[in-house]
Formats: C-alpha cells, structure tokens, sequence
C-alpha cells in the first residue's frame, strides 16, 4: 500500500522495490547509461549530477496536492544489485494511476520488467486508493506491450502523445 506521504516499499519473488532516494543517483546512472533505452521515449542517459537534481525534484514530490509521484528503485535480492525503476503518477481525487516501468540493459531479459510491472499495479490496487492503472506504450515496443499485457493491462484504442493507452480497471 502507499501513503499520502510517499510511496512504500514492496517486494516480488526476486525484487525489492525501493522508495527512491537521491542517494540511489550513482547507481542508477550505471543502469540507466545505455542510449538504447531511450529508443522509444526519447531523450539520453543522464549522468549521476543529472539524476541527482531530478531525483530531488522527484522525491519532494508533485507541487499538485491532488497528484501523487511515487517512484521505487528495483533492488535485485539475489545480488544486491539496482535493475532499474518503476514510477506511479497517481491522481488521487480520479484514483487513476499512469505507471511506467525501466530496466537496465544490462538486466533485460530475465522477466524483471513483468515481475516488477506486476507487482507495482498490485501494490497500488492494494487498500483501493488506486482503481485505475494505465501505462502509455510506444506502438512498436512488443517487450514493453508485453509487460503491460503480463501486469493485467489491456491495450486500448486510445492514443496519447504518439502511444497506445493501456489500461487496468480494479473490479
């Protein structure tokens, strides 16, 4: 479950997701430093003095009292390593949250995006604060097209900013 306050850790079989820290920044710019990651959203790695400023700008949260920015590093157990991140931009007053999910190249391919994207929409549906989770999905990324499918989202004919809308509805 997460609070008011912030987003509150969680766990999956092999994954600790962590509430972001600026102190995660030197890590995660050895994750995040491939270019191949922004194929599809854009932009370029940013170096550890970038992400600390963003993570700054992150952590102290949405200047909107009625959005929430929760974001979580992804802590591999088995070694104690970063694999990337998941974020939640909730708006409490709709209980909607749009959620986007990275994993390092060097982490790619060993199911961490699905078990990581599953786990966050649990995570936010759990106590129901959260009755709507979308991710926005670029229309030729089949890998993340197929976490968001593993996660319970189903594609829809919505588009936004060149994506596809995807789309969980709590029951």
């Amino acid at each position: 479950m997460t609070t008011n306050n912030g987003p509150t850790p969680f766990s999956t079989p092999r994954l600790d997701a962590l509430p972001l820290r600026v102190a995660h920044a030197d890590e995660m710019a050895a994750v995040l430093a491939d270019p191949a990651l922004h194929t599809f959203t854009g932009g370029a790695p940013q170096d550890a003095e970038a992400l600390r400023s963003r993570y700054a700008r992150q952590t102290a949260g949405s200047p909107d009292p009625a959005e929430r920015w929760w974001n979580w590093v992804l802590r591999v157990r088995g070694d104690g390593r970063l694999a990337g991140y998941v974020q939640a931009t909730v708006d409490v007053t709709g209980a909607r949250a749009e959620i986007a999910w990275v994993i390092g190249t060097g982490c790619q391919g060993r199911g961490y995006a699905k078990e990581a994207a599953a786990g966050l929409v649990a995570h936010l549906l759990d106590g129901g604060a959260v009755r709507t989770v979308v991710a926005h999905i670029h229309p030729d990324h089949a890998a993340s097209e197929a976490v968001a499918a593993s996660a319970g989202l189903v594609r829809t004919e919505e588009w936004e900013d060149g994506e596809v809308r995807w789309r969980l509805e709590a029951r």
